[in-house]
Formats: structure tokens, C-alpha cells, sequence
């Protein structure tokens, strides 16, 4: 199954006078509910629904808290999730603090799998 884009027009808002250039975005076939990934984990391995379910509601637990103690949560193959921060800059380095601090996001980084999947993924460009 190929995943879906459709074209769209965006104007290089410091070149207002240029005609716009079209760009890919992504459209989206749905979601996955918790409940829908943990049926599909079950079908595929011998943990039932409710373990597989509990499994994830752990790691919704214990890997926020493995971040906000300053680590990066490694996964194999699978990936790593650090935290990021946007701040603003500072004249020197004495009178930097956290108060500069803007924006925390967590990172992943895909590992080896999913690189994998990306490089092999099918595109189909689809009209408005």
C-alpha cells in the first residue's frame, strides 16, 4: 500500500511577488487507536490484547520519566527518544539559565527498522 500526497501551492512569504511553488504534503489514512495496535501486536506474537495493552501503557509511564531525568531512551533497532529545547541566545555564557528556555520536545530518531521502512515506502500522488 503506497502512502498518499496531494500538491500544494505556498508563496515564499519573502518574495510575495513570485508566483507560488507547489509542495508535497502527506495525506493521511487514518489513525491507529491503542486499542487497534495492541490487537495487531497480539495477532502477530502470544501476548494477548490486555498484556499488550498494559506493556504500553508502562512504557507511556516509564519513558517520559527516563527523559525528565535527563536520558536518552535507546530501542535497538527501533530508535531513541531524547528531549530538545529551543532557547534564546545569551551575550556570554554566565548569564545563560533555564529561564531562556523557550520550547521542550522529544526527538526520535529512528533506528535501523524504520529507516529501513522509510527508504522502501511507496508514494501516489492523489488530486484535491
Amino acid at each position: 500500500m503506497a502512502v498518499n500526497y496531494k500538491a500544494v501551492a505556498k508563496r515564499n512569504p519573502g518574495k510575495p511577488d513570485e508566483a507560488p511553488k507547489f509542495y508535497v504534503q502527506l495525506v493521511s489514512a487514518g489513525d491507529m487507536s491503542l486499542r487497534q495496535l495492541a490487537k495487531e501486536v497480539s495477532a502477530i506474537s502470544t501476548i494477548s490484547t490486555a498484556d499488550t495493552m498494559a506493556v504500553i501503557e508502562a512504557f507511556l509511564e516509564v519513558v517520559p520519566k527516563a527523559l525528565a531525568d535527563g536520558k536518552i531512551v535507546r530501542l535497538g533497532d527501533f530508535g531513541s527518544f531524547s528531549l530538545a529545547v529551543n532557547s534564546e541566545g545569551s551575550a556570554d555564557e554566565k548569564s545563560l539559565s533555564r529561564n531562556q528556555i523557550k520550547k521542550v520536545s522529544v526527538r526520535f530518531r529512528p533506528g535501523k527498522e524504520f529507516s529501513g521502512i522509510t527508504n522502501a515506502t511507496e508514494f501516489s500522488k492523489i488530486s484535491k
